[in-house]
């Protein structure tokens, strides 16, 4: 009998180990109506302001309690996904609908939550030659959208609901694409509840304790990437071509949350073939030579946020050939990206652009060593 109990407490302690090393998953659910106003960031989408956008924000929210160390080193933010509609109020831009991956970052007592999200939307009514020339914001029915928004919550008020007031501003542009692409950005105001799931078995939150930062410092690594996607030049009909780049960079990892990198991008874009030929012959007084080299050069300077195997990439550059003068000389590359194999091989999205202006969106593949 002795044995027997000896034998039940050892059953029951393992029991216990596993059932702390299994991951709890809490969920939230929100929704949110929202109220607002199209920004004339640019003067060719004047007449496709002609009411108060509005519209819903539906969200499934992954709440972290620490299980992970990346989330108590943020303050144990939210992340999944969200469903936006939209009805912009103009009948020639239609209704979008959104679907998003989010992060949620909490402040103030977590009173302030700040969100970014980042999706493809749907829009019903694109631009058309034919029917709808008057849509010069969105020139394809799948778009690139961001939301940004800041809200004041108070959560679990009443067995799990909660409530939240604040604003933001959704973002819709198929980055190049396909033009035209004058895109819009809706500045709004919402307010909703949310309903915190089990609320009654939340688990305690976990410190990371007291691992510094700064050992997870790393020696310099090398990096090769390779991007590619398509797009179009801003003249209507002038063709959706390819284009490639490779980039070289070296990185350094100074802490848990911070990589530097400093590199040079090659880039082969071949729309601006096109766009040379197209400008040389409908405007000669450019002066644009014949055979003018389309390749361009650039160096840039970067920054890698990470959350664990994920990263948020944000790169500033400046072109050092640059024989035909498109946009400016500046660029800028935000996105993310994806570790694998001990952060030895990655995979990235981002959003190459001049300013706020689009050039294209970049599928990389890349090697770090």
């Amino acid at each position: 009998m002795k044995n027997f109990c000896y034998f039940g407490i050892l059953i029951l302690s393992v029991q216990l180990v596993f059932a702390q090393q299994n991951e709890v998953k809490p969920v939230s659910l929100s929704a949110d109506y929202f109220y607002g106003s199209i920004l004339e960031h640019n003067s060719d989408i004047a007449h496709l302001i002609t009411g108060h956008p509005t519209g819903l924000i539906l969200s499934y929210n992954r709440k972290t309690y620490g299980y992970n160390e990346w989330e108590s080193r943020y303050n144990y933010p939210d992340w999944g996904f969200t469903f936006t509609y939209q009805d912009l109020k103009n009948e020639y831009l239609g209704e979008n609908f959104g679907f998003y991956g989010h992060f949620n970052w909490y402040f103030w007592n977590r009173m302030l939550r700040i969100g970014v999200a980042q999706g493809i939307a749907y829009a019903n009514n694109p631009y058309d030659p034919e029917t709808n020339f008057q849509n010069n914001a969105y020139g394809s029915h799948f778009l690139s959208t961001t939301m940004v928004r800041a809200e004041l919550i108070k959560e679990n008020i009443y067995k799990g609901i909660g409530a939240h007031v604040g604003f933001g501003i959704i973002h819709y542009s198929n980055a190049n694409f396909k033009a035209p692409n004058n895109s819009t950005n809706t500045l709004y105001f919402s307010g909703g509840l949310s309903y915190q799931l089990k609320q009654e078995s939340f688990p305690a939150r976990i410190s990371y304790g007291n691992w510094r930062s700064k050992f997870y410092s790393e020696r310099i690594k090398y990096n090769a990437v390779f991007r590619t996607g398509v797009n179009e030049a801003d003249v209507n009909g002038l063709g959706v071509y390819p284009f490639y780049t490779f980039s070289f960079f070296a990185d350094k990892r100074i802490n848990y949350k911070s990589t530097f990198q400093v590199g040079v991008d090659v880039f082969f874009s071949n729309f601006l073939i096109h766009l040379m030929d197209y400008r040389r012959i409908a405007f000669p007084g450019e002066g644009i030579p014949e055979g003018l080299d389309y390749r361009r050069v650039g160096v840039f300077l970067g920054h890698e946020l990470r959350f664990n195997r994920v990263a948020f990439v944000s790169q500033l550059g400046r072109y050092v050939y640059w024989p035909y003068e498109f946009e400016n000389r500046i660029y800028n590359r935000l996105g993310l990206k994806r570790y694998f194999f001990n952060d030895s091989f990655f995979v990235s999205a981002t959003v190459k652009a001049h300013w706020a202006k689009a050039e294209a969106v970049e599928f990389s593949a890349g090697v770090r060593i």
